[in-house]
């Protein structure tokens, strides 16, 4: 058994966060477990052809591992896991993470005020799977958001007869080049995948249920030049950043629902649409029925010449059935196909981890019925010492999502340093009051109001869940007003935990 003083569950951009938070509050006895052989999370995940972050790369990083190293405005994929790995180095985070562990539940020791983990550790064909219980005075779930692909309950989906696979599980070994593929979806990894189909597959059938707005990504390479600037200037690289910030809080403003600021931007996205697709019929079926903002926005410069191209063809219906190597549409339309790709996003409203944690009286997932609660998008009242990052209220819109993440883990380890032995009881007040004040800052935003069905708004409680309805420096300085009155009075503990993790 190991026993330590932080559990943390996820080594993608959170779990990383949290460990050098923490290792920056004098909090040093912690472990960090990862069910997949590396760390990276979503961008260790997704691999699919085309894949990089729509939020500029210098803003996409913590703010203590600036990287001078970018490709250019937008960084690729690898290149982010490759950062985060590069992150773990210079922490010296490795002899603390523990890769292919997986936690197959956690609950609350009331008796002794510890989380207590059971986890399974795969080793190798010879070895076999080890299991292990650890025990943690405080628990982090830094699991993520976007890590369980959401499978369509399509009739006959199964008799596919050719590869069908998430773009998040991509099969690289699949055939595609030459073949009939289709693509379910028209998403944020839709838009990035469809132009590279369309370069090498016989033919791409794209299927949209919604189309998105959808704006210029513009972005530059970066030249050699470029990188030794910002390696010998760490100066004009926090500059940047800082620019790159400013923008990124300008932007709220169009994606929340302002009228002015959306006026300019829809016009900005339809005028990019109008430039690209020459055909009226098919610009129309790409055009969006519902507000500017209410749904993601989208950045790409290639997917709309890629649809209007003999490449493609859009099929603007959701499916219907799948028969064998079929795919019948709702609008009765019939495509033979060779392979399907299902770019169709993730269980973003129910945290799949949710069922395996049980609190004082019930798991998360039951606590969270009626959508994702918490207060400072961090704790949750039942579920003493722990802390979740990525959960409730904690994306963004408009900016990086590694912003929030930064300020959730300085909020974790300011009140772990604080606690003194105590048992963290969230107060349900305080719950209830934030989750008030979440519901009365979105009501009036686009994503509430903007007449379409988003993955930020869970469809149980008819509740924005997913976003903070605000920009970085509100949630900052919401976290900053956290005195730890929202924690119940609780006579100190002596901490029976001791040594490191193994």
């Amino acid at each position: 058994m190991t026993r330590v003083e932080v559990a943390i569950v996820g080594a993608g951009f959170a779990g990383i966060g949290m460990a050098m938070a923490l290792r920056r509050a004098g909090i040093d006895e912690f472990v960090l477990l990862e069910r997949a052989a590396s760390v990276g999370g979503t961008w260790r995940d997704n691999t699919y052809p085309g894949i990089a972050c729509d939020v500029p790369s210098h803003l996409y990083g913590f703010a203590a591992h600036p990287n001078p190293s970018w490709s250019g405005t937008y960084a690729r994929g690898h290149e982010i896991h490759e950062y985060l790995e590069h992150v773990v180095d210079a922490e010296g985070l490795r002899d603390r993470i523990r890769l292919r562990t997986t936690m197959q539940g956690a609950h609350w020791d009331a008796g002794h005020g510890v989380w207590r983990l059971d986890t399974t550790t795969s080793s190798d064909p010879v070895l076999g799977t080890a299991s292990e219980q650890i025990t943690a005075a405080a628990l982090v779930l830094a699991c993520g958001r976007l890590t369980e692909p959401a499978i369509p309950q399509l009739p006959g989906l199964e008799t596919f007869t050719g590869p069908m696979f998430h773009s998040a599980r991509w099969d690289h070994d699949a055939p595609l080049a030459g073949r009939r593929v289709g693509v379910v979806g028209t998403g944020a990894s839709a838009v990035q995948i469809v132009p590279e189909l369309a370069r090498t597959a016989a033919h791409v059938t794209l299927f949209q249920r919604t189309p998105a707005w959808i704006v210029p990504r513009g972005g530059d390479a970066y030249s050699d030049s470029d990188r030794d600037r910002f390696a010998a200037d760490p100066e004009a690289l926090e500059a940047l950043r800082a620019d790159l910030y400013a923008e990124g809080e300008a932007r709220f403003a169009s994606r929340s629902g302002d009228s002015t600021a959306a006026a300019e931007a829809e016009a900005i996205a339809r005028a990019h649409l109008e430039s690209q697709v020459a055909d009226p019929a098919l610009r129309a079926l790409l055009t969006p029925d519902y507000a500017f903002g209410c749904k993601r926005v989208l950045l790409s410069d290639d997917f709309y010449p890629a649809v209007a191209s003999d490449a493609v063809t859009l099929v603007p219906s959701p499916l219907e059935r799948v028969e064998g190597s079929a795919i019948v549409a709702a609008d009765g339309s019939r495509h033979e196909l060779d392979a399907l790709v299902l770019a169709t996003g993730f269980a973003s409203t129910r945290q799949p981890y949710a069922d395996l944690v049980v609190g004082e009286e019930q798991t998360l997932a039951e606590h969270w019925s009626g959508g994702m609660t918490s207060f400072a998008s961090t704790v949750v009242a039942g579920f003493p010492n722990l802390f979740v990052l990525n959960g409730p209220n904690a994306s963004l819109g408009h900016s990086s999502s590694v912003l929030m993440i930064e300020e959730q883990a300085g909020y974790a380890a300011r009140v772990l340093r604080q606690r003194a032995g105590r048992v963290l009881r969230l107060d349900p007040d305080a719950e209830r009051a934030y989750t008030d004040e979440i519901a009365a800052a979105a009501a009036s935003t686009r994503w509430m109001t903007g007449g379409c069905r988003n993955w930020y708004v869970d469809e149980r409680s008819g509740q924005l869940t997913l976003l903070w309805p605000g920009t970085v420096d509100a949630f900052r300085a919401r976290l900053a007003r956290a005195d730890g009155t929202e924690f119940l009075p609780e006579p100190a503990l002596t901490s029976t935990l001791e040594g490191r993790p193994a």
